[in-house]
């Protein structure tokens, strides 16, 4: 599968939330949890640009993306999400490789990342370190792993 990544335009900011919440509830999560997690999952046009958005795309469709947020000298992973008809084909790797190479471009020495806890092992497979737990914005009483992964020069 030929899979290149681009940066994200504005216009394809509600393709991108969709996509976010889609690959979401593949984990099983009930229609009222997902729908309290919606507002964190939507991106909006203005920020596609200053949140670093990249999109990963096979045969002109958008299958995954990213975002890269902050400044340096530590970023944050604001999103990484794979549309479920197209995991476990190496697409999340290839967005993870991309996005450190563009933390590493841009000058940031480590990368946060709240994670989704299903998504906890493979952000631990590509380095991640699980650091502590951060509250959920959208649900009160849920924490997620807080991890890091440090950039090498």
């Amino acid at each position: 599968m030929q899979i290149s990544m681009r940066p994200a335009r504005a216009e394809e900011a509600d393709v991108l939330s969709r996509l976010a919440l889609r690959s979401k509830a593949q984990w099983g999560y009930a229609a009222q949890f997902l729908e309290a997690c919606r507002p964190g999952l939507t991106l909006r046009s203005h920020e596609i640009s200053a949140r670093r958005a990249v999109v990963a795309e096979t045969s002109g469709r958008i299958v995954g993306f990213y975002t890269l947020d902050g400044v340096p000298p530590e970023g944050e992973l604001g999103n990484l999400w794979i549309d479920p008809t197209q995991m476990r084909r190496g697409i999340g790797r290839r967005l993870w490789e991309h996005a450190m190479a563009a933390a590493r471009a841009v000058g940031f020495t480590a990368v946060l990342i709240d994670a989704e806890p299903h998504a906890e092992g493979f952000y631990a497979a590509m380095g991640a370190e699980r650091i502590g737990t951060v509250p959920s914005t959208a649900v009160a009483g849920r924490l997620l792993p807080r991890l890091r992964f440090r950039i090498s020069s």
